[in-house]
């Protein structure tokens, strides 16, 4: 049975963009990431349902390092 996955977009620093895809291959399978504008940062990641438990913090834990400044 093949897993579902979810698409996640998110804006970060364009200048974090490869930051960001580096540190998704670290976690071997967890998620992919394409570049779908690199002036805004705006990526999407696509994540397998089973690995959200796993993607979720992740996120969490790195988002100070990414987002766009106010």
């Amino acid at each position: 049975m093949k897993d579902e996955v979810c698409k996640y977009f998110f804006r970060v620093r364009p200048e974090q963009i490869s930051l960001f895809r580096f540190l998704l291959e670290g976690y071997d399978g967890l998620a992919t990431l394409s570049t779908l504008d690199t002036c805004t940062g705006l990526v999407q990641t696509q994540v397998p349902e089973s690995r959200l438990a796993e993607f979720i913090p992740l996120i969490a834990s790195i988002s100070p390092l990414l987002k766009k400044p106010n």
